[in-house]
């Protein structure tokens, strides 16, 4: 008959069960970690620009730094675990004082070699930075307002018309710095393309300025990375990258007014749009519409999302956030619009779907 097996005294477990349990534990963290790693386009792990890269740069040391810790400290919990209990005595070198040795050093002088490195090489990677009044004039300028819960994006270009307004994409040029001006209409909001550059926050009252650039073109997505109500994870940003000529006739069109509606259907939905609720609180350019409470819709129908990125510009979502915006973004400040027959919100859309 065989002997049983030696068994924890607190915690019943044999000697084979506990070392499964610390091998399906390391396990999942090393499933974690990889997955953690994955590389996407909102990854500050992928970087693609020179903010982004420094960040990076720094990033992954302390990574590796961490995991090193982490690779001891996985190590040293089974080996502490494992050990038989009951060995000391009062001949334990911790009794007579040498323990006390590794306790200091453990505890006290690594972390604060560590933490100390750590330190310096940080705040070299934060002074690289460009800081306020340390920008060429030549360079674009886009003014970014953080509302609840949706981005208003405002490019400086000169025109004396005024701004050029779009809400929730921001188009850059490829290859060049552009200077982002930070401010909140309401809450604390926090700007974060990890692509592209590290968080920083909108402040009420105060402006933050950043400088991005993107190194090729591409689609860069953020968020608004500071909890700051009940719609934040859906306070969504992207940034397109677009070529020189690119970004210029896309630009050129974005200055021009709403185009002129060609189909009878699109005209009645201009006029519901223009004489109902709807153009008190949004504007497009070139109409009687004027409201300044939502996003500027001149240009709606060219993005990619609507809700700032809750839902995509398709006709079935379009009609779906104009009747039911509560349902589908509780909290938003665009009402539920039920009062349109099937053949009015049909015309709306039509409407809307024209403002290219």
């Amino acid at each position: 008959m065989k002997a049983p097996k030696p068994r924890d005294v607190l915690t019943g477990r044999t000697l084979d069960m506990r070392l499964r349990a610390t091998a399906a534990t390391v396990l999942t963290a090393l499933v974690l970690l990889a997955a953690g790693c994955a590389r996407s386009d909102h990854s500050v792990l992928s970087p693609a620009g020179p903010a982004a890269r420094r960040l990076a740069d720094l990033g992954w040391p302390v990574l590796l730094l961490f995991l090193g810790v982490s690779a001891a400290m996985w190590i040293l919990i089974p080996w502490a675990a494992l050990r038989r209990r009951g060995t000391l005595d009062e001949h334990s070198p911790i009794d007579a004082g040498g323990g006390l040795t590794w306790v200091w050093i453990g505890g006290l002088v690594i972390p604060a070699v560590v933490l100390g490195a750590v330190l310096v090489v940080t705040l070299r990677t934060l002074a690289s930075f460009p800081v306020h009044g340390d920008h060429p004039d030549s360079a674009l300028r886009i003014r970014v307002v953080g509302h609840q819960w949706w981005w208003e994006v405002q490019y400086m270009a000169g025109d004396p018309r005024g701004p050029v307004t779009t809400a929730n994409e921001i188009h850059v040029p490829a290859g060049r710095p552009v200077e982002l001006e930070l401010v909140s209409n309401d809450v604390i909001h926090s700007f974060w393309v990890p692509a592209l550059h590290g968080k920083l926050d909108l402040l009420p009252g105060e402006v933050n300025r950043l400088r991005l650039q993107a190194d090729r073109p591409g689609v860069y997505r953020g968020q608004c990375a500071e909890f700051c109500g009940l719609q934040h994870a859906n306070m969504k940003i992207v940034v397109f990258a677009d070529s020189d000529e690119d970004f210029r006739a896309w630009l050129a069109r974005e200055r021009g007014p709403a185009r002129v509606t060609t189909t009878a259907e699109a005209q009645q939905g201009e006029q519901l749009f223009t004489s109902g609720r709807c153009g008190g609180c949004h504007t497009v350019r070139g109409s009687p519409a004027l409201g300044q409470l939502g996003p500027d819709l001149t240009h709606v129908a060219s993005r990619q999302t609507i809700a700032a990125g809750a839902l995509p510009n398709d006709t079935a979502d379009l009609a779906a956030w104009i009747t039911h915006a509560q349902s589908l973004k509780p909290g938003g400040l665009m009402p539920d619009l039920p009062q349109f027959t099937g053949k009015e919100l049909r015309a709306l859309v039509a409407y809307l779907q024209q403002l290219r």
